[in-house]
């Protein structure tokens, strides 16, 4: 089957799915942020460099135990292959790009950052956020890290067809723009080889269970690495 047929079918499926779960954005309504799991600064030393894992729930471990989340997934994962890096969970349950630009300078802060994770947008997409906004946010956070030195690996997201043609096209091309802007390095889809496939997927559909979510960081793993230094402390 082409690569655009097929892209095309897991789309069309994936809105289902996807889409489905509007009603659940609606319980943010009103509220700033609803976190799932808050953020706990690691007890380390300032000068270990920290890799901050900053997203909604498929950062924060929505559904899932704190072992099974992707920061500390990825966490094991740096330390199996020797590298030095304290990964925080900046994740949390329901944010939008506008949400991840309010907190972004407090996040900032933490000493010793080098390389910040950005996983935002699809709480965008549910709600049907003009792209445009959304890409000015995301834009204000690539800034802010880079003038930090902070190195960004941006984690796309894609919207199904039944967004109409317009909101599609200009969803799914915003990450990729914002990449090559920025020249930060850049995941297309962070749920490839997850999304639509029940096994890897919660009840809902949506968010990874304990093995989809294995999966995922081997998408962000692959991506990360070229940032990755060895001349570590």
């Amino acid at each position: 089957m082409p690569q655009l047929t097929r892209l095309s079918i897991i789309l069309s499926l994936f809105a289902a799915v996807f889409l489905g779960s509007a009603c659940r954005a609606s319980e943010f309504a009103g509220k700033k942020y609803d976190v799932d799991r808050p953020l706990v600064l690691p007890e380390t030393g300032a000068a270990k460099p920290k890799i901050i894992a900053f997203g909604d729930s498929l950062t924060a471990g929505f559904g899932l135990a704190e072992t099974e989340s992707y920061p500390y997934l990825l966490q094991q994962r740096l330390k199996a292959e020797g590298f030095n890096y304290e990964v925080v969970n900046a994740g949390v349950s329901g944010d939008t790009s506008l949400g991840g630009a309010e907190r972004i300078d407090w996040v900032l802060e933490q000493p010793n950052i080098a390389i910040l994770i950005l996983e935002l947008g699809a709480n965008d997409l549910l709600r049907g956020v003009p792209v445009s906004r959304m890409k000015e946010n995301l834009d204000q956070i690539i800034r802010k890290a880079k003038a930090k030195n902070v190195k960004v690996l941006l984690c796309g997201m894609v919207a199904p067809p039944s967004m109409g043609n317009d909101y599609q096209q200009e969803y799914s091309r915003a990450f990729p723009d914002l990449a090559s802007e920025h020249k930060v390095a850049y995941l297309p889809f962070v749920l490839e080889g997850i999304a639509l496939k029940p096994e890897l997927n919660q009840a809902d559909g949506i968010h990874p269970n304990a093995e989809g979510t294995r999966i995922m960081v081997e998408n962000i793993y692959k991506e990360l690495k070229p940032l990755l230094s060895n001349n570590q402390p």
